[in-house]
């Protein structure tokens, strides 16, 4: 196995960097050669649980052992379980349907066309358009990235995409709404209605955000009154509030739900990563009951994907909620991402080539820059965060790459929320060697 030609997998060259991952355990992943590489980033944000948990192992082979596939409409034990907890014990109150696709992004392009469907179902066709941020990533649809903000992942398929207005980005580190105030106005929020309005408020269904930001610019949280006012916003025009927690749900910030932080219930809630933990490939949108009555009234559908609800896939993520569950890992998040927060502030808060640390709970993010004090950015060309991971992994850690726009730089951490606290030690002090022998490595080639 420790010979085996990685050319093979790799659709572009250069993809993977070179290494095969025979198996993951707990927080690690391990190579064909036996190196452990403590995995810093939890995979892309997934792995909630940690990696090589036998009893989900044992809960898809029971339910394969029953179902091997039927079309997602049908009923089976595995799916109506997976929905009842979810119900019972996870989503906000008010949030009862659940709909599921076969992972984030499928999940965010079933959101749009829900959000349009509840206004065709009601009468009002010519409500269409859905309203994201700059500095944002809903998936990589096309719907997904027409409502998205990171141009880079956009720049080829401009001809597809129309583009709505967009709101601005809630980035507090690099505001230019707020300058010469005394403090936050959330004039970033009220940026929603200025697009709204340059839509117009008659053709547009939804807006839509990350609660908690991902890995576009790096874990940007709002202030305390930025969901609140954008919610207002929504409801005053007619318009649907879709919250995208693709990554930061089911426990990663320290709530079940980022929107939970701020008591705000959204029309339709998107989770994705960290429903089942890594160990199926699922995701799901939920809504209201005011939401989903006007389509059931109508008589019409809403289409499913072929792979939707997988009974192996809804098996594991039952047993993934059961586990954080029992295990307490929503409160362990938030506990453990205080600490991780400290030690990053103790040993990267000053340093000369980190602009910013910030995040919620167990997604966290560092901002890296040439000059912290004028927030100069390095280098486009020099590709800084692909030098920082590769660099992580030559120092026994996977860091997850960042960055978009204005944050160029960024790496991001999402560690299992059963991470250990000298885990915790462990990737601090990794990282902190990471992104100095990065930076040298940028100096020895200039």
């Amino acid at each position: 196995m420790g010979g085996m030609d990685t050319h093979r997998y790799s659709f572009l060259p250069g993809m993977g960097a070179g290494l095969v991952f025979e198996r993951t355990e707990g927080a690690y992943l391990i190579t064909s050669d036996g190196r452990r590489i403590l995995d810093a980033a939890g995979g892309a944000i997934v792995a909630n649980i940690g990696h090589g948990r036998a009893e989900v192992v044992e809960a898809v082979a029971a339910a394969m052992s029953r179902n091997t596939y039927l079309v997602p409409p049908f009923a089976t034990p595995e799916r109506v379980a997976l929905v009842e907890r979810l119900q019972d014990h996870w989503l906000p109150p008010g949030i009862e349907r659940c709909i599921f696709a076969s992972g984030g992004s499928e999940s965010i392009d079933l959101a749009i066309r829900i959000a349009r469907q509840h206004f065709v179902s009601k009468g009002e066709p010519e409500r269409f358009q859905v309203i994201g941020r700059e500095l944002s990533y809903h998936g990589t649809t096309l719907s997904g990235l027409d409502v998205g903000g990171h141009d880079k992942r956009k720049k080829a398929f401009g001809p597809y995409l129309d583009d709505p207005p967009k709101a601005q980005a809630c980035y507090p580190l690099r505001c230019e709404l707020c300058a010469g105030e005394a403090g936050c106005t959330l004039a970033c929020a009220d940026s929603f209605e200025a697009a709204i309005l340059a839509a117009g408020p008659e053709t547009v269904a939804a807006v839509i955000l990350e609660p908690v930001g991902g890995s576009t610019a790096g874990a940007l949280c709002p202030p305390d009154g930025y969901l609140p006012r954008v919610a207002e916003i929504a409801r005053r025009h007619g318009v649907l509030l879709i919250a995208d927690e693709v990554m930061c749900g089911f426990g990663r910030t320290g709530a079940k739900f980022a929107v939970d932080h701020w008591d705000v219930v959204p029309d339709l809630l998107v989770g994705g990563k960290g429903l089942a933990g890594g160990y199926a490939p699922i995701g799901g949108v939920y809504a209201t009951n005011a939401l989903v009555e006007p389509i059931a009234a109508a008589g019409d559908d809403v289409m499913f994907y072929t792979f939707a609800a997988h009974p192996a896939a809804c098996a594991a993520a039952d047993k993934v909620l059961e586990i954080a569950q029992r295990e307490g890992l929503v409160e362990r998040a938030a506990k453990m991402g205080g600490q991780l927060r400290d030690r990053l502030l103790d040993a990267l808060g000053a340093h000369p080539h980190v602009a910013e640390i910030r995040g919620r709970g167990l997604l966290q993010a560092i901002e890296l820059v040439r000059d912290r004090e004028t927030l100069e950015p390095f280098a486009a060309a020099d590709k800084l965060t692909a030098i920082v991971v590769a660099a992580g992994l030559a120092n026994g850690a996977f860091f997850y790459p960042g960055g978009a726009g204005a944050a160029q730089d960024v790496i991001c951490l999402g560690p299992p929320l059963s991470v250990s606290e000298d885990e915790l030690e462990l990737i601090v002090s990794k990282l902190a060697k990471t992104i100095d022998d990065a930076v040298s490595h940028l100096g020895n080639r200039a």
